[in-house]
């Protein structure tokens, strides 16, 4: 039996948006959020390829590769930072300035990335821009997709939540997508023009996708929830300054265990996108292409079931779908290695895209509105913010480092990798258990 929609989303929550307000939101966040992820995956796919000999010449190949990989990991260190300031700003001035200053900040960085001279140009100088422009790109990006699901779930119907939020998380897999396919043009490049220039043409078509976002968000109205409950705050007084304090003062249940939550989801989503590159390549010895076509190919399954993951979650729940994908994944970490060791094409794809489809589809079709219903509006972009952030800095930007690390400690073998992604899969199943329990999330009984 469900309950009403509006049980689940706290007292001062409001009627969705009209259906044209409802599609332009989902326009803008989408969009958004392929650049946040394009910009990630672009990187990501960079540091398992390139990076290393481009940035770090002076250290061994597993050597230049963990320190790409740390380059990486710094722009999640700072995620947090960037999503609560930024949060802050969204939930006490409004949703729209602070998606627009989240989008050019991830552009700029974006490109500057594409410009900058390498090693050999001006020696370990090189390293340290390359390190501030991912703490720049991190910074915006920490609050990009909490603002996104904040933005989409305040103007959807109650009913679709999970489908409109799945949809952002499809389009993260969009920009991985994306990302993939821009490498895997320019790695047809003689290998000379590649490390050369070729590496640079995926950063600054950045450039685009960046002006586009901007000017459709510009044209975006505030959510009509966000107004009426700031519009309510007003007239009782209630208004907190800090957003931020009042989400730990009156959600610190739903703070840590949506925080723990997203644990497996993480260590899924960047074993798959950054992780796997690497080892099909520098371990496997798998072709460039071969590892990135396997990519490209799940990359796609994952574009198409994660909303129809979300539908499902509308419809059941999302704790159940959310709980389904944790368990998926806890099951399927060991097959899934032992297909692509298997060094085939075939294989390395059946097996990322199911990974991809299954796996990170239930976690992210469910989890955008999981974490939505948590928290009320007039903390809500912070809530979100904080904790996929907080998590991402400990989990999602150094997992790519530690299951190479783990490759290394295990001889080459891949079984601690699958035995840290079993560990965080259950980590997400037993918090979504227990913040279930407190009947606070999911719509459905």
């Amino acid at each position: 039996m469900s309950q009403s929609p509006t049980a689940a989303y706290g007292a001062d929550d409001t009627p969705a948006a009209d259906g044209a307000g409802a599609r332009r939101a989902l326009v803008a966040a989408t969009i958004g959020t392929v650049i946040e992820w394009f910009d990630y995956a672009l990187y990501g796919a960079a540091a398992g390829l390139i990076i290393n000999r481009l940035f770090f010449p002076e250290f061994s190949d597993f050597g230049g590769i963990l320190a790409a990989f740390a380059t990486f990991a710094v722009g999640f260190f700072v995620r947090p930072l960037g999503g609560v300031v930024i949060a802050h700003f969204g939930d006490r001035f409004g949703r729209k300035p602070a998606l627009i200053f989240t989008i050019a900040l991830m552009g700029l960085a974006t490109v500057a990335m594409g410009l900058l001279p390498t090693f050999e140009q001006i020696g370990i100088w090189a390293a340290v821009l390359l390190v501030v422009l991912r703490m720049l790109q991190g910074f915006g990006a920490g609050a990009e997709y909490a603002g996104a699901v904040t933005l989409v779930a305040e103007y959807a119907d109650p009913r679709h939540r999970a489908f409109y939020t799945a949809i952002l998380q499809s389009a993260t897999v969009v920009g991985i997508l994306m990302a993939t396919l821009a490498f895997l043009i320019v790695s047809y490049l003689p290998e000379d023009v590649l490390f050369s220039w070729g590496w640079r043409v995926p950063f600054l078509l950045s450039a685009l996708l960046f002006f586009v976002a901007l000017y459709i968000r510009r044209r975006l109205d505030e959510t009509p929830e966000y107004v009426q409950a700031m519009e309510r705050a007003e007239q009782k007084q209630a208004e907190s300054q800090v957003p931020v304090g009042e989400l730990v003062r009156n959600s610190p249940r739903e703070l840590l265990f949506g925080f723990l939550s997203v644990t497996g989801h993480n260590a899924n989503a960047y074993i798959l996108s950054a992780f796997t590159l690497s080892y099909m390549t520098n371990t496997l010895d798998m072709p460039r292409v071969e590892a990135l076509t396997a990519v490209v190919i799940a990359s796609f399954v994952g574009v198409v079931l994660t909303p129809v993951m979300g539908a499902i979650a509308d419809r059941i729940g999302n704790a159940k779908v959310y709980i389904f994908g944790a368990v998926f994944v806890f099951l399927f970490a060991f097959p899934m290695f032992a297909m692509i060791d298997t060094r085939s094409l075939f294989m390395a794809s059946l097996a990322m895209s199911l990974g991809y489809g299954i796996g990170f589809g239930a976690l992210a079709g469910a989890q955008g509105a999981f974490l939505a219903n948590l928290f009320p509006t007039r903390y809500r972009f912070s809530g979100i913010a904080m904790t996929r952030e907080l998590n991402g800095m400990l989990i999602a930007g150094p997992t790519p480092f530690i299951a190479s690390a783990l490759v290394a400690a295990g001889g080459g073998s891949p079984t601690y990798v699958a035995l840290y992604l079993m560990v965080t899969c259950a980590v997400t199943a037993i918090s979504i258990v227990m913040i279930r329990s407190s009947e606070v999330n999911t719509g459905h009984s």
